[in-house]
């Protein structure tokens, strides 16, 4: 069986992480995608040395993909990357706003052009609006939309530990490029998409915004949840942290049946529905903290499941290294092979391959279709 999106024809003109996430699962499904690279390459290459002597992102993120090193301040360049879009069913691209209708490539006016091409334009700010000409990275985006204020603990504000921003950015992306691929097999027409960091991010915050406008400003409580109790980290009587999740008045009643031994507990006006846990946090957390304090991390596991309580070993890297449900997938580098954490779909009597990740290629001319001349 062929693989789903086999025959499509991506130029990604492409840096960093937001778009390199959206055209590998592109490349994933069976596109052929050319990952246009200045001379000097993505930067995103020189990120780190720690996948085989390679940056983990460029590793991760361009599997699959035919690296076409293009300088596009050059007329031969421009003329190498109209070829390749001339063929191409999708384009994406996340330069500075602006930036590639300068080169001469101007979104609208290439779908006015072909009318079934696909555009995803992605960057920090969108095209519209005050900050649209400002600079964007992951990190500046949690900032400015306020998701910094909400991750942390009471003492301070903290970046989420992952480019979360750039994660996302890329998924919607993705999503969309499938949404306007299903919409052109049905009317023949293409579309020019454009993704904002901040409007991906700040659509994500929504929940936060909302409790903030209706009176309840979420409060940075490091690993808890805001607005449900109890849900956050308890430690075992041997020091192992496990996170648990109480999410209705039922589970909490077989919480305190089970595993607080005092099924009072379940129906005391105190404790017994979630509004009255939030607003008695301390002392239902000091009841829950002391029924963990009495048992050993693998008996407090064994309790919790036996009361059906979602729970979860508060682990790091080295735990996710060594975990047994990490599903694993491995690429060939220039550098040799590199294992690294599988994507998440799972196709029934698929066994997907991905390609490989390709090295920087001297700047080359490509043939009008698209092939190495």
């Amino acid at each position: 069986m062929g693989m789903p999106l086999e025959g499509l024809t991506v130029v990604a003109i492409e840096q960093a992480v937001a778009a390199p996430f959206c055209t590998a699962r592109l490349a994933d499904a069976g596109a052929q995608v050319f990952k246009i690279e200045r001379p000097e390459g993505d930067f995103a290459r020189g990120y780190d040395d720690v996948a085989a002597g390679q940056s983990s992102y460029f590793v991760w993120l361009n599997r699959g993909k035919q690296s076409v090193t293009l300088n596009l301040a050059s007329p031969d360049g421009k003329a190498e990357l109209k070829k390749l879009i001339d063929r191409a069913d999708v384009v994406v691209q996340n330069l500075k706003r602006g930036a590639l209708a300068r080169l001469g490539f101007d979104p609208a006016e290439l779908v006015k052009a072909n009318p079934g091409l696909i555009v995803c334009s992605i960057s920090g700010y969108g095209d519209q609006g005050p900050l649209a000409d400002r600079k964007a990275y992951d990190l500046l985006i949690q900032a400015e939309s306020g998701l910094c204020s909400i991750t942390g603990t009471a003492e301070g504000p903290s970046r989420v530990g992952l480019s979360i921003v750039d994660i996302a950015t890329g998924a919607t992306a993705h999503a969309a490029i499938l949404e306007a691929l299903i919409g052109r097999s049905i009317t023949g027409k293409g579309a020019n998409i454009s993704v904002s960091m901040f409007d991906v991010i700040a659509e994500w915050l929504t929940v936060p915004l909302l409790n903030h406008e209706g009176g309840k400003t979420p409060k940075r409580i490091g690993l808890a949840h805001p607005s449900i109790s109890p849900y956050g980290v308890f430690e075992s009587r041997d020091g192992r942290p496990i996170l648990i999740s109480i999410q209705s008045d039922r589970e909490w009643r077989n919480l305190a049946k089970i595993f607080l031994e005092d099924e009072a507990l379940g129906t005391d006006s105190r404790f017994a529905t979630n509004v009255a846990r939030v607003e008695n946090r301390n002392q239902t957390d000091a009841i829950v903290a002391a029924a963990f304090a009495r048992r050993d991390c693998d008996d407090a596991i064994a309790a919790l499941l036996k009361a059906d309580v979602a729970l979860a070993l508060v682990n790091d890297m080295a735990g996710l290294s060594s975990h047994p449900h990490l599903r694993r997938i491995t690429v060939e580098s220039p550098n040799g092979p590199v294992s690294f954490p599988a994507p998440a779909p799972i196709f029934a009597g698929e066994d997907r391959s991905y390609g490989p990740v390709p090295a920087l290629q001297r700047e080359r001319k490509t043939s009008g279709n698209g092939r190495d001349a």
